[in-house]
């Protein structure tokens, strides 16, 4: 079978989940993770949509991409706007992404009702978009957008609509279930109909309204589709679009088809970290990448799998990056730990065991490193004794005030002492306890090292560990720090949100002057 493309949509399909609001620093992140991962295509976002978007593309522009083509999202045209004066296409022509994917109707319905414009204005404003982009030196890919209502609504004219993208020079035939209700064996009818109606490469781009998706997507490929197009966990409008964290695995390990790059042990931290960023818990029974993938619980199925993992497991975990869990025991881990050492640089020793129990220890309380790799490398240097404390923080207090017809008040005072012993009392104001937290804890700390005069917090988030508790439940913070050449991400875990955000904010502290003690090493 032909080599299958992986085309990331998480960036703009998945940041339409509700509640999900990506800032441009996590789009980035998401980006590199995609690109160590070894997606084929990511789809960044819609230039001109809004300032979030052009920025995320100019500065993405500077990562140096090594696997991943980035790609632009738009549309077709406006209706009587020719294609060099639309402002959409004007502004994917000026992207910096090589790639422009656009999308169009190709159900009758929709031009007539949606667009209240006749059928062969929809077919011009198809072509001359896609030729527009394609003399604009751009490769393009064009989305039909509810194709399989089209085709079974009728047939022929949402062929025309393919043929007339072919004709403007699409590289790619992208047919979408975007209302997520075509049954697998549909898919896979009207796949093979195409086929015979075009030389293009097709792609599959299904939503989950029917909880179908990936299997819409696995017929789609057997019967002649070589691009994928999902999103990491399935999020996406409505429920959700793709799982690539499942169709991914399914196409090697089930199907034996050639996906190009793609590193599978990454695919579980891949799922948690950007379910980290998307301040959304992954479904813990989420196949291949979920907590409970492969967790077992006491008993036969226990027994039997000491004996042999196969009796209940239908791949190693460890090919997916996930592990193991027998549930009356601590068993599971070590081998994850171990990769996670050697991703950060860091020495395999025979400390292996102890480290892995901490973290078990650690998440137990709710901590997660999956997306928080700089707290992580600081708990084993502290394990190991490899790192010097810089500064303790002997106590702090929060004063909020408000006013009559103003914003509340926020001041934070803190007292800290260094390595060598000396003092230092201050306050800051801020929006709010946490910002005032962190603007008292730099300004004391500058003090003794004005480096940290460079570094600022990017983002912020708070998850509630617990809900049934109320107000008393636990929280887990997450904060992204930069230094301005490089962005890093701690957590803090606490049933009080404000020393759980001052645990994380000490970690990106700590990790700040940890890098800067390198940097000066090797300048030396």
């Amino acid at each position: 079978m032909a080599r299958i493309s992986i085309y990331d949509t998480t960036l703009r399909d998945g940041a339409q989940t509700e509640g999900v609001s990506f800032s441009c620093e996590d789009k980035l992140d998401i980006l590199s993770r995609l690109d160590e991962f070894g997606v084929d295509f990511v789809e960044g976002g819609w230039p001109g949509s809004n300032p979030r978007d052009d920025e995320f593309f100019e500065k993405a522009g500077r990562l140096g991409l090594s696997k991943t083509a980035l790609t632009a999202f738009g549309s077709t045209r406006r209706y009587g706007i020719p294609p060099e004066e639309d402002p959409n296409l004007k502004a994917l022509a000026a992207c910096p992404a090589e790639w422009c994917c656009i999308f169009g109707k190709t159900w009758d319905f929709h031009v007539t009702d949606a667009l209240r414009i006749g059928l062969d204005d929809n077919l011009a404003m198809v072509e001359d978009s896609v030729r527009f982009l394609r003399e604009s030196g751009k490769r393009v890919m064009f989305d039909a957008e509810h194709f399989f209502d089209g085709y079974y609504g009728n047939r022929d004219y949402a062929l025309a609509v393919l043929k007339a993208a072919e004709r403007g020079g699409a590289e790619w035939l992208v047919l979408c279930d975007t209302n997520g209700g075509t049954l697998p064996a549909e898919i896979a009818s009207a796949v093979e109909d195409v086929l015979l109606s075009t030389d293009v490469q097709l792609g599959i781009h299904c939503h989950n309204d029917s909880d179908l998706a990936t299997a819409c997507t696995l017929a789609a490929v057997e019967a002649g589709c070589t691009m994928v197009q999902g999103t990491v966990n399935g999020i996406g409008e409505r429920c959700g679009n793709a799982n690539l964290c499942t169709v991914i695995p399914n196409l090697a390990l089930k199907e034996g088809i050639d996906i190009g790059d793609i590193d599978l042990r990454r695919l579980t931290p891949l799922s948690k970290s950007v379910g980290e960023i998307a301040n959304m818990a992954p479904a813990p029974g989420m196949p291949y990448v979920g907590d409970r993938a492969f967790a077992h619980k006491g008993g036969m199925h226990v027994s039997a799998l000491m004996k042999d993992p196969r009796t209940y497991e239908h791949i190693e975990p460890e090919t997916v990056g996930n592990s193991r869990r027998v549930l009356v025991s601590d068993m599971a881990g070590r081998s994850s730990i171990t990769e996670k050492l050697k991703e950060l640089g860091l020495e395999i020793a025979d400390d292996s065991s102890h480290i892995t129990q901490m973290i078990k220890d650690m998440e137990q309380k709710g901590y997660q490193f999956e997306g928080a790799d700089a707290s992580f490398e600081l708990l084993v240097k502290r394990l190991r004794g490899d790192l010097e404390k810089r500064f303790e923080v002997y106590g702090f207090r929060i004063f909020m005030d408000e006013r009559e017809g103003l914003e509340m008040d926020s001041e934070a005072s803190i007292k800290v002492m260094d390595a060598e012993g000396n003092m230092e009392q201050t306050a800051a104001d801020g929006n709010g306890p946490v910002n005032a937290l962190d603007n008292a804890l730099r300004k004391a700390l500058a003090r003794f090292y004005p480096s940290l005069n460079g570094v600022r917090l990017t983002d912020y988030k708070v998850r509630v560990l617990d809900e049934k508790s109320a107000t008393a439940a636990s929280v887990r913070v997450l904060m992204r720090t930069t230094d301005g050449e490089s962005s890093w991400t701690t957590v803090g875990v606490s049933e009080n949100v404000i020393e759980a955000s001052l645990i994380a904010l000490i970690d990106s502290l700590e990790y700040a002057l940890m890098k800067q003690d390198q940097k000066t090493k090797v300048n030396q």
